[in-house]
């Protein structure tokens, strides 16, 4: 089948597979994509301070959850930075999450610390670190760990002021610590050459690395000094009982528990107890290539990941980087038979995943592990479904925040297939949240296939009772 039939063949699978969901697909003009992004966190006390790109905004966490009315427990198996679970916590419901990457656990537990209460005497502590900058008459150091990725990283002066303000800060009271290093995680991404773009790290001319014809200028990149004090200074602000009082630390008598597992949920799902969860509110990684363990580099080298635990982090990911290996899911959990039955008799996938094997071999692709990813990504995602579907109680809800995307010129429907899906394991479509306006594809395939509006969706799937 010639390219343009097979793109017709697909088009024609996904308007009919479109048509069975034609009265779920409800725009709702207040989802905006700042509010199913990190755009909305920007401006908010203490979600700012990290500059998760990939999390949802907690507004759109109290959206649904004050929309639909839940209570009880809550579980967010692609937690991030915890924006789900705190933003549940603070309207007095328990949340559970499931993190894979260190950076994300990091920012969890971090803000647990401070959720347990700061005292005066360690913020006056936090102060006295932007007031008198004790790193700069430090002569010790603490030598920065890299990765082959992330090798001079820094302007040489702001690697030293690193490294002596590793060491200055083990003189600190544990709490102390934790949120000193806490911030220099904060402006690691600032302080460097690099910048964070997607599929991977972009690298400023400045660094002497010569990566793509046309050179990157990220722009001013501020001192050590002026980054950690200006971060420090915002958090001393967002701790300030005031602050405190808007709703992201509340009172202990009010706020829900906050668990955190550390692990893939695809190892970790299958360990909970079933029917305990009265929602579950999500956002997996979306299958577009990213690959977190290159943008989060610079965070995961600080945090003692080697080369090694690179690449077991890489595979141990959902898949949706073209490195991924394919993962032995019956092997992981035998009990997954019949979604990844239901997977493959998925007529859409079946024929998006033979038209991107066919470009493969007609070395019409960018990448030969597209279609092993893609492949991978829809199998590993109905399995992560089927075990939603197992820890939610009958009647609950489901949320997840999903793009489309676009390979080799076909359009791929995530919404639909794994709509389509969530119906084989007992799972209710009730709508599909449509943002007001699509997201454009990536320049690449505009300019080979021309634009595409895509979807940004939210789903909500109710657990039949």
């Amino acid at each position: 089948m010639v390219t343009e039939d097979a793109i017709a063949y697909i088009e024609t699978l996904d308007r009919a597979l479109a048509e069975q969901f034609s009265a779920e697909f409800i725009t709702n003009p207040a989802l905006t994509r700042s509010l199913v992004s990190f755009q909305a966190n920007k401006n908010r006390p203490i979600y700012r301070w990290y500059k998760y790109k990939e999390a949802f905004s907690a507004a759109l966490v109290e959206f649904l959850l004050n929309t639909y009315n839940i209570k009880g427990k809550v579980l967010d198996p692609f937690a991030g930075s915890g924006t789900a679970l705190f933003a549940a916590s603070a309207l007095g419901i328990d949340a559970d999450g499931i993190e894979l990457l260190p950076i994300g656990q990091t920012i969890i537990s971090t803000k647990q610390t401070l959720d347990q209460g700061f005292s005066t005497d360690e913020i006056a502590r936090i102060n006295y670190w932007v007031e008198h900058c004790p790193w700069n008459t430090e002569s010790k150091r603490i030598s920065l760990a890299e990765l082959r990725i992330t090798k001079g990283a820094y302007p040489e002066a702001t690697q030293e002021a690193i490294e002596k303000f590793l060491y200055a800060l083990q003189q600190e009271s544990n709490r102390v610590r934790d949120v000193l290093f806490f911030a220099l995680l904060c402006i690691l991404e600032a302080v460097s050459f690099t910048r964070k773009d997607g599929q991977y790290l972009r690298w400023d001319y400045r660094s002497g690395r010569k990566i793509g014809s046309k050179p990157f200028n990220k722009g001013n990149i501020p001192s050590f000094d002026d980054a950690i004090s200006a971060k420090l200074r915002e958090i001393i602000e967002d701790l300030h009982p005031t602050t405190l009082q808007q709703g992201f630390f509340t009172e202990k008598t009010s706020s829900g528990a906050i668990k955190l597992l550390h692990g893939s949920c695809l190892d970790m799902m299958p360990q909970l107890k079933a029917q305990q969860y009265d929602a579950i509110i999500t956002s997996p990684p979306y299958c577009n290539r990213y690959d977190y363990t290159r943008t989060y580099a610079l965070e995961l080298a600080i945090l003692g990941v080697n080369e090694t635990n690179l690449v077991e982090l890489r595979q141990a990911m959902l898949s949706c980087t073209v490195e991924n290996r394919e993962k032995d899911l019956l092997k992981m959990n035998g009990a997954w038979h019949d979604v990844l039955y239901a997977a493959n008799q998925q007529h859409l996938l079946q024929e998006i995943i033979a038209y991107l094997q066919a470009q493969k071999s007609q070395k019409k692709l960018n990448n030969n592990g597209i279609p092993r990813m893609v492949k991978g990504y829809f199998f590993e995602m109905a399995c992560i479904i089927a075990e939603c579907s197992r820890v939610l109680k009958p009647n609950a809800l489901l949320f997840m925040v999903n793009d489309n995307v676009r390979y080799a010129g076909a359009s791929v429907s995530v919404d639909l297939i794994l709509s389509d899906i969530a119906r084989h394991v007992g799972f209710a479509v009730e709508k599909i949240l449509l943002l007001p306006t699509g997201k454009g594809n990536s320049s690449q395939q505009m300019g080979e296939h021309g634009r595409d509006a895509l979807r940004k969706c939210v789903y909500v799937w109710r657990k039949k009772g």
